[in-house]
């Protein structure tokens, strides 16, 4: 090890590494400290609109890559339903060109033996109404010639069990696609959430309070958007004899209830009820009560149902936020009940309360 020579008092030799080691721990000591990793962010040098708009962000990133998932799960659940018939044909088909192989070789020792086939089996194994074969009064004279048919029967029979098992295997590999995109979209998901509340659990008591108060301040705000525009519910904003909105009619009276009634419940990301719901989740759940299934997505919902305009928006329909990646259910008086986001529960807001798409209606 080299050394060298510093001078001290003591005349001590130091080496290389000791001294390394020492000025590496008076840095440590005398420099600023830092968050430990995973800790809080400080938001005392934020604005509480900064701290409203980062957490909004990220929440609104979460829903996104929510979409992309549920996307993808109903993807994966059609090609898994799809990859089952086709294995349930390959199995068919399979079992068919055992039969076949079976009947060739019986056909080969009887025309070897010089004999006759019986023509019932040929024509049970070879026809695709086994009933009507037992019928024929000519099945005895046909037997024979069936047997010609048989290699021929047997490379039909080859190249649709080619055809099956390439679909099959297409399908499985669509299948792993899926799978890939959904635990794509749960990283994600969870990345963004988990941003998100450490945000919220770094914030001091009054920055909560003033957050809070933030929310309530731009929900009074939107609700003034929405009378000020001239946005009716198509003769329905007039409120019950309870005080609140009036009841929609048929279908979209049930979804409604059954929305409502979910009020309380828990925002959990995937979800479609009973206990739980995301936004497309309850308002499919809703729909689906009603007796009008709809598609399971918001994406799919704007894309699927159809469309009506915002002015003549009444208890029932759907309306579409952002790029179609949050949905609520109109219940009248420029209010819907929703699914707002991870950390609270379902729950109603002013319509206005976020960038409108445009407005779908089920059940038409």
């Amino acid at each position: 090890m080299e050394l060298i020579n510093v001078s001290t008092s003591g005349g001590r030799l130091w080496s290389r590494a000791t001294l390394a080691a020492l000025l590496c721990t008076i840095t440590l000591l005398s420099g600023p400290s830092y968050a430990t990793p995973g800790a809080p962010e400080p938001r005392e040098d934020r604005s509480i609109e900064q701290i409203h708009d980062e957490l909004d962000a990220l929440y609104r990133e979460a829903e996104v890559a929510t979409e992309a998932y549920n996307t993808a799960d109903e993807k994966a659940a059609g090609q898994e339903s799809r990859l089952a018939s086709l294995r349930r044909d390959l199995t068919r088909t399979e079992q068919r060109l055992s039969d076949l192989h079976d009947l060739a070789g019986v056909a080969a020792r009887t025309q070897y033996r010089g004999g006759n086939l019986d023509s019932t089996g040929i024509q049970l194994l070879l026809g695709d109404h086994p009933d009507e074969a037992l019928n024929e009064a000519s099945q005895a004279r046909q037997a024979m010639r069936g047997l010609v048919n048989v290699s021929e029967t047997q490379r039909t029979v080859r190249a649709e069990l080619t055809r099956q098992t390439d679909a099959a295997a297409d399908k499985l590999r669509e299948l792993r696609n899926s799978r890939a995109d959904k635990a794509d979209a749960k990283r994600k998901i969870e990345k963004k959430i988990a941003q998100a509340e450490r945000i919220e659990a770094g914030l001091k008591q009054e920055q909560t309070r003033r957050l809070a108060q933030l929310e309530k301040d731009q929900a009074r705000e939107a609700e003034a958007r929405w009378q000020g525009s001239g946005s009716d519910d198509g003769g329905t904003t007039a409120t019950g004899s309870g005080g609140g909105p009036a009841k929609a009619s048929g279908a979209a009276a049930k979804a409604v209830d059954f929305a409502m009634a979910q009020i309380g419940k828990p925002y959990v990301w995937g979800a479609v009820g009973p206990s739980s719901y995301d936004c497309s989740g309850l308002t499919s759940a809703a729909w689906a009560a009603a007796g009008h299934p709809i598609p399971r997505t918001s994406q799919a919902q704007w894309q699927g149902l159809t469309r009506v305009s915002l002015a003549s928006a009444r208890p029932g329909d759907l309306i579409i936020y952002y790029d179609a990646t949050h949905v609520g259910m109109y219940i009248g008086a420029g209010t819907i009940v929703h699914a707002p986001r991870p950390g609270r529960t379902v729950t109603t807001a002013p319509a206005a309360s976020m960038p409108v798409l445009g407005v779908v209606r089920p059940g038409v």
